[in-house]
């Protein structure tokens, strides 16, 4: 299994993996179920199992998730880990990924299968940082959110950090009703009480719309 990078020497080496480009941001910490049915995706999930090691996941920029490979995607994912997998009621293969480390991509290229293959690097993880008094709103949302009936299955593969602003910002963009474009750039930043103040802003914007 791809791990953490451990040092400076790792975090600048050039690794190639295989991308899942999808209409959707893979955080790390979060629970991602897939559907599995395109012969490449069936074939790279079988590596990944065989070889225990992890895939991207990256945002489309443009293009679709089915058939050929989008025209453009967001440079910077989340390396993904599966964690459970099963033969869904539709006979397609459902698999669960736990996001891991954020990657940049820094370069791709397309095998004849039409897997894409990235060049990524990988990049730091959030600095530890408490949520501030301010943020309290947001615990409580997040806490009433994981109390829903259907994140049931999701939950048992989180490890809850309450203490860690990283992670209450990581499941409140994920969880919340967010577009795409948000959810990407708040991927992208990289001050986790900064992501916080924007989640904030944008509730309470919400709440007086």
């Amino acid at each position: 299994m791809m791990s953490r990078v451990q040092n400076n020497e790792t975090m600048s080496a050039i690794q190639e993996m295989p991308l899942f480009p999808l209409n959707a941001v893979l955080f790390p910490g979060g629970v991602l179920p897939l559907r599995i049915f395109e012969t490449r995706y069936l074939d790279m999930v079988s590596a990944c199992l065989r070889a225990d090691v992890g895939f991207g996941v990256v945002t489309i920029h443009q293009g679709n998730e089915a058939g050929a490979q989008p025209v453009t995607i967001h440079p910077v994912g989340t390396l993904a880990r599966i964690v459970d997998f099963d033969s869904l009621d539709d006979g397609l293969l459902g698999i669960t990924c736990l996001g891991v480390q954020r990657v940049r991509v820094v370069g791709h290229r397309v095998q004849p299968d039409q897997l894409l293959l990235g060049q990524i690097r990988w990049l730091p993880d959030d600095p530890q940082q408490l949520p501030l008094p301010a943020h309290e709103p947001l615990v409580r949302v997040l806490r009433d959110l994981l109390e829903n009936g259907e994140l049931v299955s999701h939950k048992r593969f989180l490890a809850p950090n309450w203490e860690d602003a990283a992670w209450v910002g990581n499941r409140l963009a994920e969880l919340l009703p967010l577009p795409l474009q948000i959810r990407q750039g708040l991927l992208e930043m990289t001050d986790p009480q900064q992501r916080l103040d924007v989640l904030l802003a944008i509730f309470r914007e919400r709440r007086t719309a």
